[in-house]
C-alpha cells in the first residue's frame, strides 16, 4: 500500500520560508507524477505544483516563490516556500500519480494522497 507522509508545516510571518516534505513508501518517486495541493477552510483544493517527466509546474500565484523538487534516492518531494504570503495559509497535501507524462495540477489526475500538513501565515 502507497503512503505519502507530509511534514515540515508551521506558522510563520509574512515574507517567511517554510520547506515542506513528502516520504513516500512503496512507490517509486523518480518514475511518476507527483505535487504539492493546498485547501483553505471554505475553499476549493488547489494545485500547487507539480513534478514530473517534462519538469515542473506552478500555479501562477506561487510561481517565483515556491520550488518542487526530488530526491529520488530517499523517494521523497519537496516544496520550499519563500515569502510567504497570508494567503498561502491551507493545509498541504502531498500527491503521487501512477502517470509519467502529464504535468497536472487537477487533483482528479492524482491517485494517492497524504494527511497534510498545516502552513500558517499571520501578517
Amino acid at each position: 500500500q502507497v503512503q505519502l507522509v507530509e511534514s515540515g508545516g508551521g506558522s510563520v510571518q509574512t515574507g517567511g520560508s517554510l520547506r515542506l516534505s513528502c516520504a513516500a513508501s512503496r512507490f517509486t518517486t523518480s518514475d511518476n507524477l507527483m505535487a504539492w495541493f493546498r485547501q483553505a477552510p471554505g475553499k476549493e483544493r488547489q494545485g500547487v505544483a507539480s513534478l514530473g517527466y517534462h519538469g515542473a509546474n506552478y500555479a501562477s500565484s506561487v510561481r517565483g516563490r515556491f520550488t518542487i523538487s526530488k530526491d529520488n534516492a530517499k523517494d521523497s518531494l519537496y516544496l520550499q516556500m519563500n515569502n510567504l504570503k497570508p494567503e498561502d495559509t491551507a493545509m498541504y497535501y502531498c500527491a503521487a500519480s501512477r502517470s509519467w507524462y502529464s504535468m497536472s495540477l487537477n487533483g482528479n489526475d492524482y491517485n494517492y494522497w497524504g494527511q497534510g500538513t498545516q502552513v500558517t501565515v499571520s501578517s
